[in-house]
């Protein structure tokens, strides 16, 4: 037998004896392996079963004896021969096993020590010797005895590779060793000092925390250079598994000193703030309250805010709530509750300014100059809102700013085109992430007053969605008796805009809600003539483009002549932006030519513009004359103003048809269709017989196809060309007409009287039919712009056809019959 390691047999007898039921902690002899080899092992010998552990060659294990079966067995082979045969249980929960319990390869034991413990229990130390094989069992009673047949190791000493297998053994050894806790320091110890390739082998097998099975395919292994290759890779699961979970402890180690770490210094800067004279979180806190302290907001707000700002020296300000809490606090300080501007009550000053900043528009500044004087004299007038509407590009908006500056007021604006979430207005409750005010607080908010010069654009273009109706929502901010109290979701408090200035914009009333509408108070903003907008250019347009382009005033000079050409040659609308922007390209070509310093007229020719702008975009109608039958001037509103158009009828033989074409729609081709039925009820009136209706196809043509046209303003214009038409009659030089007609011959009014009458002096008409109604629509005109015009008021359409048609015919009239 081979020399004990002293330390390891101490280790154990410390640590106690293990049953053969339990787990182990074995040791090695170190020695030759003569030593094992040499053994003389009976043909018979008696079988231990083991629990749960499996013995190797030349391994010395301490097991505790506890079944009546294996003591008889011990005391037995203690007093004969000490040689035993010992195999492991396959199911080591199984008290008694049978033989088919067992496994067929065990180890040879020799008994090296038997202990009579003082808990009466018996221990017994073991080596084992060499490997066999059970052939048969012999006898059962009064313990297993079994035929064996014993088995070589087959060793590769000489083997490279098998030296490199052991090296590797004992190195994931050593590492386990220094990974594991469990794995007393003797045990590394016992490692390195072990100098035969068999013992280590097999120590290292029976150190393995493998299970049974795994251990006993290890000992089957015939060759020890074939157990060391299986040894290894179950060694390097192991070392792969206790380097898991040493990164785990270390991450988790890692994360705790990390917290320990962040609150130590924590711990240090409050200190050194408090040294510094105090936490940023209470200075912040301090802050809001010196400035609640100035906010001239009523005791009901004050309340809430302290109610708020309490609320914020609880929160952690660390937590995401910190930062909510602190906004909205700082929201309610923004605002400026009761704070207002003092109004500039000087009319003469507000007039002139009016009139600096906006050529024309006589009645919007009329109302506004009237709305400071009942201002200036009462000094708490609830505000009215009004609504200036219009085509595009004619100074809606501008007018606002005109009007703040006017009164001394702050400006503000909101474009609502496009706005379709109700809480653009109200605002969004301050428990949604990321919420704030409305864009009407927002704004006061901006403005520092809460007595602005407020401008709401693009009114009707407010649109409708699921979240909400923005112009519902706009009801409590446009009318005089509720906005007092304005309720925005996040301030959660009444805000007070009595006192702003409300402005509204649009360019059509039709799709703006009538609830809406009913709370504002209209005020029309009409298109600008060529003499308004020849003077928009010379005080605005060309001085501002001039100062854009970094051009001097006697760098260029535009006369009468050339800004009119502009006007009529290149741009068709009622406002002045096309304008605008053809000044600014007449006005960049020129920059370019001092810039390459290129020879230019100072003061510009209408040569120059077509140079500038190239060919001539538009062409004003004209009056072209009398000569054809059923051909009648119209006139007609359009979006960019006024505009004169044609009606022609013509007669071929057929049954009666009626053909209407030029792109008209359903209102133009009643009034087409009422005007011929007219005139087969009135044929006596003048001088037809009524079969001539039954005998002529009747075409009705609007020229300019490509442009739709609609409305019954036409109505009057149709049944003059159709009467024209029929009577082969002669219109008169020079007139034109408007007015809707109806089914009895009446002749109603009709709107856009100014724009109408400013483009029939455009197209050289010198008289104008419309209705008797319509007269009182001639007061708001200047009497600069009537000047020429001869007027005729009807109200038949038999008075119109006596005013318009000659009793001479024309040239080559049709034989109507």
């Amino acid at each position: 037998m081979g020399k004990l390691k002293n330390s390891a047999f101490q280790n154990i007898f410390a640590a106690g004896m293990m049953d053969e039921e339990t787990d182990f902690l074995p040791i090695i002899a170190d020695g030759d392996d003569k030593d094992l080899k040499n053994v003389d092992v009976p043909s018979v010998l008696p079988i231990l079963p083991l629990r749960n552990t499996v013995l190797f060659p030349g391994v010395v294990l301490p097991i505790t004896v506890g079944r009546e079966r294996s003591l008889k067995l011990i005391r037995d082979v203690n007093k004969g021969s000490k040689l035993l045969g010992t195999v492991a249980q396959k199911d080591y929960t199984i008290d008694r096993p049978e033989k088919e319990d067992l496994y067929e390869i065990g180890t040879v034991a020799e008994i090296l020590k038997v202990l009579e413990m003082p808990d009466g229990s018996t221990s017994v130390i073991i080596q084992g010797k060499r490997r066999y094989q059970i052939r048969e069992f012999v006898s059962e009673e009064p313990y297993f005895k079994a035929a064996i047949e014993p088995l070589e190791d087959l060793s590769s000493k000489d083997d490279n590779e098998f030296n490199a297998i052991v090296g590797s053994l004992k190195d994931l050894s050593i590492k386990i060793a220094q990974f594991s806790a469990n794995v007393p320091p003797e045990a590394t110890f016992a490692v390195k000092n072990i100098e035969n390739s068999t013992f280590l082998i097999n120590f290292i097998c029976s150190n393995t925390d493998l299970v049974v099975e795994d251990k006993q395919k290890l000992l089957e292994i015939e060759s020890l250079k074939d157990r060391g290759v299986q040894a290894i890779s179950f060694l390097v699961k192991e070392v792969q598994m206790l380097e898991l979970k040493q990164d785990i402890q270390k991450k988790v180690k890692t994360d705790i000193d990390k917290q320990q770490r962040e609150f130590m210094l924590n711990q240090q800067m409050k200190t050194i703030q408090d040294e510094l004279g105090g936490n940023p979180v209470e200075q912040e806190i301090n802050t809001l309250k010196q400035k609640a302290q100035k906010k001239k907001w009523t005791e009901e707000v004050s309340k809430f805010f302290d109610k708020e700002v309490e609320k914020l020296g609880r929160l952690n300000p660390a937590a995401g709530e910190y930062s909510v809490q602190y906004t909205f606090c700082q929201t309610l300080l923004d605002l400026p509750w009761n704070e207002y501007t003092e109004d500039n009550f000087d009319l003469k000053h507000a007039s002139k300014v009016l009139d600096e900043d906006h050529y024309g528009l006589e009645k919007v500044k009329e109302r506004m100059l009237e709305h400071l004087a009942v201002l200036k004299l009462k000094n708490d007038m609830k505000s009215p809102i009004l609504c200036l509407y219009g085509p595009p590009g004619v100074g809606k908006t501008s007018l606002g700013k005109s009007v703040a500056r006017a009164l001394g007021r702050k400006y503000a604006r909101v474009s609502l085109g496009g706005l379709s979430d109700e809480s653009e207005i109200r605002g969004h409750r301050k428990t949604y992430i990321g919420a704030m005010p409305g864009r009407i607080l927002q704004n006061i908010k901006k403005a520092k007053s809460s007595n602005p010069v407020f401008i709401l654009d693009e009114l009707d273009k407010v649109s409708k969605h699921f979240h909400g109706d923005p112009a519902s929502a706009l009801l409590e901010v446009l009318d005089p008796e509720q906005n007092g109290e304005f309720h925005d979701n996040y301030v959660e408090q009444d805000y007070d805009l009595s006192k702003v200035m409300f402005i509204a914009t649009a360019n059509s009333l039709s799709t703006i809600a009538p609830p809406l509408r009913d709370r504002l108070e209209l005020i029309e903003v009409s298109g600008y003539l060529v003499e308004e907008k020849i003077e928009i250019a010379k005080r605005h347009l060309i001085p501002k483009q001039l100062e854009n382009h970094g051009l001097k005033k006697s760098d260029v000079t535009f006369p009468k002549e050339v800004i009119e050409l502009i006007i009529d040659g290149y741009s068709r609308e009622s406002g002045v932006r096309e304008l605008d922007k053809k000044i600014a390209k007449v006005i960049r070509r020129i920059a370019k030519k001092i810039a390459f310093e290129e020879p230019y007229n100072k003061k510009l020719t209408k040569a120059d513009i077509r140079e500038y702008l190239g060919v001539v975009e538009y062409t004003k109608e004209t009056y072209q004359g009398n000569e054809f039958a059923g051909v009648v001037t119209g006139l007609a509103w359009t979006a960019v103003g006024g505009e004169i158009l044609y009606v022609e009828t013509s007669l071929s033989k057929g049954k009666g048809a009626l053909t209407l074409t030029g792109n008209l729609g359903d209102v133009m081709k009643e009034s087409a269709m009422l005007a011929l039925e007219y005139l087969k009820s009135h044929a006596d009136d003048l001088e037809l017989t009524s079969e001539v209706f039954g005998n002529w196809n009747v075409h009705v043509h609007v020229p300019e196809g490509a442009i739709p046209k609609d409305g019954p303003s036409a109505g009057v214009t149709m049944v003059t060309s159709l009467a024209s038409a029929f009577t082969q009659r002669k219109v008169k030089k020079n007139i034109a007409m408007t007015g809707e007609i109806t089914l009895r011959g009446k002749v109603l009014p009709v709107g856009g009287i100014k724009e109408k009458i400013l483009a029939a002096k455009r197209a050289g008409i010198t008289e104008i039919i419309m209705s008797e109604q319509n007269k009182k629509n001639l007061e708001d005109i200047k009497e600069a712009y009537l000047k020429g015009l001869k007027f005729h008021f009807v109200n038949t359409v038999m008075d119109v056809l006596e005013i318009a048609l000659l009793k001479t015919k024309v040239d080559k009239p049709l034989k109507i019959s």
